[in-house]
């Protein structure tokens, strides 16, 4: 059975603070990756984490897993965290009570 999980991401030392998200290095990459991902049924939601200035500054996804280390083994091949424009900083179990989507 699959479980919802929360990756939280922080800035890495190569994002670039003075730019957007589409503007960080190797962004066709890391969104090409990302897209294969919510193809796969395996993110279901995510986005930048932004600043009041409205400047990205890390990133949520929530994800279908079985486990925390599936999560970490599907997401360590992005480019973003290869490159360290991103850092995963948290993997948590995520128990949803409230949807008011369905």
């Amino acid at each position: 059975m699959k479980n919802t999980f929360l990756a939280i991401s922080s800035a890495g030392p190569n994002h670039d603070r003075s730019k957007g998200t589409r503007e960080q290095p190797f962004w066709d990459e890391h969104a090409a990756f990302i897209d294969r991902l919510v193809d796969d049924g395996f993110i279901l939601m995510g986005g930048p984490l932004v600043d009041e200035r409205e400047m990205p500054h890390g990133a949520l996804l929530i994800v279908n897993a079985e486990d925390e280390n599936e999560v970490r083994e599907r997401l360590k091949n992005d480019p973003w965290f290869e490159k360290s424009i991103l850092k995963l900083e948290s993997v948590k179990r995520w128990r949803i009570f409230i949807d008011a989507r369905k």
